[in-house]
């Protein structure tokens, strides 16, 4: 069996790279590992979420294991319920890809689970025979008060009385619980794309399309964007201004420093973040860490280095004080805690950390492996000094994505334009 296990869980088209035959002897394998432990299995709002969690429990309560749904909730919310609980926990979701895709994340204690232990869940994928179905699973409403609370636990004392925010929930994860912890805090609320359908979530919505909720800014302090299951989130200033995770974790970065919270005054970044972003921290006395592309990777980072704090441009990021993975509405909320604090409107705290020139672009390819091509890094190196390039295969799509950093925008679309025709071109043979 080739690795099922990618940088985030298992992730594929639904019915394709991912089957509810897969999801069954996946939790199969589950339960004759971990079996008689507790599972607790959350998903976001696809459509092919059902069937991949009916299937997946069915070989897990076969296996004896204990099983609790906590139906549509985000990811960091199962996260940190299994840290409270002690136990494991399934999540169904395929975060920012379209609905097609889904994917399942394994969780431990509030983690994902190291390399080893899922290689260990593969060999026993191909081995496992099936049980007998023992007990049943239910949905238990709880679950999610227990993550709701916890945050206001955490936040306690922060009052967003006066502020107006509006949130794009990518018709997602995300609907069962920024609403309900926002207005807990006195924030008057208002939310878009809140309707999911089964096939809507993250269309032409959430954190990857900021410009659909920048037309609707105006009177609003912040604007919120998550994407599908919540991990992420973007923000927009009071004027649309977009504002990235590098301009997040800059000026947040600098708040922790001074009240004591960021640990070897160092913040974990990934090989895609902005040298603007390096050299504002740079200036402050905090250094920044970089490791590859991934979330994963970003934790794996703070915990060899003893950093509280790390993320992603994209919006994955980590408060280690407050929680063991990326979560878009602790993002929020530690932005809004640094607004109301320093009393500064959203996008001139943002300006504060300068962006350089830096493009991104996506290409369809059949085979992914054209990103490593000997003639496309004979290509790359002929910019290199001159420009700051990141040419990686997506770990869960057929996409290569380009990063392309300079000082002259001009010229950085330029070498973009270049490299992406290169890479289709060669890819087609």
């Amino acid at each position: 069996m080739k690795n099922l296990f990618g940088t985030d869980g298992l992730r594929g088209i639904y019915g394709d790279d991912l089957t509810d035959e897969l999801a069954y002897r996946l939790g199969l394998a589950l339960g004759e590992l971990y079996g008689p432990s507790l599972f607790v299995v959350g998903h976001d709002t696809r459509e092919s979420a059902e069937p991949l969690q009916k299937a997946i429990v069915k070989g897990l309560l076969e296996k004896g294991a204990k099983v609790k749904l906590a139906g549509v909730l985000p990811t960091p919310a199962v996260a940190m319920i299994t840290k409270i609980l002690n136990c494991f926990g399934i999540v169904i979701s395929a975060s920012h890809n379209p609905y097609q895709y889904n994917g399942i994340k394994i969780l431990r204690f509030g983690f994902k689970l190291p390399d080893e232990e899922e290689r260990k869940i593969e060999l026993v994928m191909e081995t496992v025979s099936a049980g007998v179905e023992k007990g049943f699973a239910e949905f238990d409403p709880h679950l999610r008060e227990l993550y709701i609370e916890a945050l206001l636990k955490s936040f306690h004392g922060l009052d967003l009385s006066g502020l107006r925010i509006a949130v794009d929930l990518a018709n997602g994860a995300a609907i069962m619980t920024t609403p309900e912890v926002l207005n807990a805090l006195g924030a008057n609320v208002t939310c878009f794309s809140k309707e999911p359908n089964g096939k809507n979530i993250n269309e032409n919505c959430g954190s990857q399309h900021p410009e659909f909720l920048a037309q609707h800014m105006k009177g609003f302090d912040l604007g919120i964007l998550h994407d599908g299951d919540a991990d992420r989130c973007i923000l927009l200033g009071e004027n649309a201004e977009e504002i990235h995770g590098d301009k997040i974790m800059g000026v947040v970065a600098i708040q922790m420093k001074r009240e004591g919270r960021l640990r070897n005054d160092m913040v974990v970044a990934t090989i895609m973040s902005n040298k603007g972003l390096e050299d504002y921290l740079l200036d402050r006395g905090i250094k920044l860490t970089r490791v590859k592309v991934g979330d994963r990777y970003v934790l794996e980072g703070m915990q060899r280095f003893g950093a509280s704090f790390g993320g992603e441009r994209s919006g994955h990021i980590i408060f280690l004080d407050r929680s063991t993975t990326g979560d878009g509405l602790i993002t929020a909320l530690e932005f809004l805690r640094l607004m109301l604090s320093m009393n500064r409107a959203a996008a001139e705290l943002s300006r504060e950390v300068e962006d350089y020139p830096q493009l991104l672009l996506n290409v369809p390819v059949e085979d992914k492996s054209v990103a490593e091509h000997p003639a496309l890094k004979r290509e790359i190196e002929k910019y290199l000094g001159r420009f700051r390039i990141v040419v990686r295969a997506s770990g869960t799509e057929r996409l290569v994505r380009v990063m392309v950093e300079g000082k002259d925008e001009t010229e950085v679309k330029k070498v973009v334009e270049e490299l992406c025709g290169l890479i289709s071109e060669l890819d087609r043979g």
